[in-house]
This record gives C-alpha cells, sequence and structure tokens, in this order.
C-alpha cells in the first residue's frame, strides 16, 4: 500500500473525501507536498499558526523543552517552569478579572472546564449558547453547538441547553437567573466571520452581570491577534467571566486554556477536591511552544499589520463569483452563490498552489485565515491565483 491508501485504511477518517495530500514540508507561510508542489497556506491550521510553520523561535523552545522533560505528572501537581511562566505572561496582557489560567489539552477541552467552572459557581445548570455557533465536538462541547445537522446524530446530549440568536437585543432577555452560563463567540466564525453590534455585545455583559450569569467568551479561533488586537473582545469594550483559548495558543502544538480569576478558579479545588482534572494539559513542551509563539507575534508587532493586510484582500478580491467579502483583521470569509461554487473554486486554488476551505454553517464561503506573518507578494500571488480559479470555474458555467 503507498501512504494515501494506509493513511485511509489506517487513520480514523472524518469525511468520505479527505483532500489526502501528503505534506512533508512546512514554513511561514508555505507547504509543500511529496511531489515538491508549493502551497500558499491561507487556512494556518485553522488559524493555528498565527506566526507561520516551524517558526525557528519556537523549534529552538520545543527543542529545548523536550531536552530537559517531557510529561512528568497530571496536570498541577508540580511546578513546571513552562506553564508557569507562560500562565504569567498571558495574565499580564488580560484585564484583572483574568488571573488564573487553566490549561488543557485543546479548545474543547477549555469549553468543557469552562462549563463545569460556570456550573460549580452559581449552583445553576442551565446553558445558553446561540444558533450557528461553534465550540469544539466533544459532547458538552457538541450540547451548545449551534447547529442541530451536527447535534442530532449523537443525542442524548447534555440537558438545560438553549440556544439564542446572535445579535438579536430581545433574545437576551432570556437569560435570567437560572441561567450559569452564556457560551459566546465574539465574532461567529464558522458562520463565515459574522462580527456582532457592539452594543448588543455590550448589552450581553449587562444581562450576564444583572442576572448573576458567568459570561464565557470563547477566543479559541480569534485569539492572538486574528482580528487586530490580541483578542477580539478588546474591541467590543467588555471583559468575560471566563475566556476560552486554543488554537494559536500552542505556537503550533497542541493547547487549550480556559481563563477567570483565581477567587474563581479556586472552586475546583474543593467539595470535591479535583473538580477539573487533565493528564496532558499544560504539556511542558507546548506551553514553551506557545510563549514562543507569543513572544514573536508581540516582538514583531504582527498585530499591528492585520488590518492593512486583511484591507489589500478586501480590494483586490473582486469577482463576478463573489457576492460579498467579510473580514474581522485577517479572519475573512469570500461569499459565492452556492456550495457547489464555492467547493469548486477551493478545489482550483488548491490545484493551482493556494491552500484553502470552507466553513461549518457557511459552506458557500470560502474560508481565509493566513498567518499573520503572510508578505504583501504572497497575498498578491494567493489573490491572483483565487481570481483566476473563479475565472476557470466561471468559464466551465
Amino acid at each position: 500500500m503507498n501512504q494515501r491508501e494506509l493513511f485511509l485504511r489506517h487513520v480514523g477518517q472524518t469525511s468520505d473525501a479527505p483532500l489526502a495530500i501528503e505534506m512533508v514540508k512546512a514554513r511561514g507561510c508555505k507547504m509543500w507536498d511529496a511531489a515538491g508542489k508549493e502551497y500558499i497556506d491561507l487556512i494556518g491550521g485553522i488559524s493555528v499558526c498565527n506566526i507561520g510553520h516551524c517558526h525557528p523561535n519556537v523549534v529552538e523552545a520545543v527543542s529545548s523543552q523536550a531536552s530537559q522533560y517531557m510529561h512528568l505528572m497530571v496536570y498541577g501537581e508540580l511546578i513546571e517552569s513552562p506553564q508557569v511562566t507562560y500562565a504569567q505572561k498571558l495574565a499580564g496582557l488580560l484585564p484583572s478579572g483574568l488571573d488564573s489560567v487553566y490549561f488543557t489539552s485543546s479548545g474543547t477541552e477549555a469549553t468543557e472546564g469552562a462549563m463545569k467552572l460556570a456550573k460549580r459557581l452559581t449552583g445553576r445548570t442551565q446553558i445558553a449558547a446561540f444558533h450557528e455557533s461553534y465550540h469544539g465536538s466533544t459532547q458538552g462541547a457538541l450540547s451548545v453547538m449551534g447547529s442541530e445537522y451536527w447535534r442530532n446524530a449523537f443525542r442524548p446530549l447534555l440537558p438545560g441547553i438553549m440556544h439564542l440568536q446572535h445579535n438579536l437585543p430581545e433574545d437576551l432577555k432570556r437569560i435570567d437567573e437560572t441561567v450559569a452560563c452564556v457560551i459566546a463567540e465574539p465574532i461567529q466564525a464558522e458562520r463565515g466571520v459574522v462580527v456582532p453590534d457592539r452594543n448588543w455585545m455590550q448589552a450581553l455583559r449587562d444581562r450576564c452581570t444583572e442576572t448573576g450569569t458567568m459570561l464565557i467568551l470563547d477566543e479559541i479561533q480569534t485569539g492572538f491577534g486574528r482580528t487586530g488586537s490580541l483578542f477580539a473582545f478588546e474591541q467590543f469594550g467588555i471583559v468575560p467571566d471566563i475566556l476560552l483559548l486554543g488554537k494559536a495558543l500552542g505556537g503550533g502544538m497542541p493547547l487549550g486554556a480556559f481563563v477567570s480569576s483565581k477567587e474563581k478558579m479556586d472552586a475546583f479545588t474543593n467539595n470535591p477536591v479535583l473538580g477539573h482534572i487533565t493528564t496532558f494539559g499544560g504539556h511542558p513542551v507546548c506551553c514553551a511552544a506557545g510563549e514562543a509563539a507569543l513572544d514573536v507575534l508581540l516582538k514583531e508587532n504582527l498585530i499591528n499589520d492585520v488590518d492593512r493586510k486583511a484591507s489589500l484582500f478586501q480590494k483586490t478580491l473582486v469577482h463576478p463569483l463573489i457576492n460579498s467579502f467579510r473580514s474581522a483583521g485577517l479572519l475573512m470569509a469570500i461569499e459565492f452563490p452556492s456550495w457547489e461554487i464555492n467547493k469548486a473554486v477551493i478545489d482550483e486554488c488548491i490545484r493551482r498552489g493556494v491552500f484553502t476551505d470552507w466553513f461549518l454553517f457557511a459552506s458557500n464561503c470560502m474560508r481565509l485565515a493566513p498567518p499573520l506573518t503572510i508578505a504583501e507578494k504572497e497575498i498578491e500571488k494567493a489573490v491572483g491565483i483565487i481570481l483566476s480559479a473563479c475565472d476557470a470555474i466561471s468559464h466551465k458555467d
């Protein structure tokens, strides 16, 4: 069997038509397959590789930490310096109410931990989420996912979940003193990059405060400069009770976290003790990689160029096939008339050397989320390929 056949036979699959491209190398904003073909990466590992693939500072941090120690003991028992220094650095960049970091292995695990913490703090069982929202695929996270298509095959799920309409002021009245938490994305990514009204976000914060409900903001996909600020919630003038992090948090290594106040997080230490535990959460190598990536992001001022680069995409991505272009920094969506056209353009882009994808709740939209390090000339080349792909599909029709 060749590698493709072995991949399909022995690696658990998530669809009946995976891309099945054998990648052998990735550097910066580019990837190369086994045949030597080069791709401009406009996905960034789904917003994971914010500073590009295999940044030398991250590679060095991984190598250095791996030579000292890797896994030692279940999370939270031993002092592991990579966890401590990274948590301290994150706390220094966040508002005062977000100074205690619980590291997990992934973003969906962060969602699970945050939901447990909210229930423990409030003594309530109801949870509110939003239609067309995405917070992970484990059973708790799936329960708050805002799409029955994705949920239905795995019922029964968690009880006590209600779904509200994003950006609809009237729905905020449904949040009352029975609701433990509201979990929301500051920008609905998988809906195709939908940005809420600033006043609505502030009203959501106010309603949660009025009812004693924990506000959980999911910045797993939007954090670490992706939207033009270090965290997207900063643009709305609000602070969550619990913050979810993941994806770019690990600098390319698997890492998630939920962040709250020291006082709130201490609820996990008693009644029962070990209220939330994880074996590999906060793995020292992953924390070392994540801290190195954050240092690069800040020292190279990559966030300062996000809006300018996004504007370059927007100004040049003009074609009769494109219905609209939506952007929250370098999290962007190109809307086509249908899923079929979008998929045809995506396939043609990949064939021509631009790697891109679609959104879970907006299948007619092409996802653009390149590393923040993408250069202007790479943007111009990528846009040229996308437009030529659109031309090719238009001529086929």
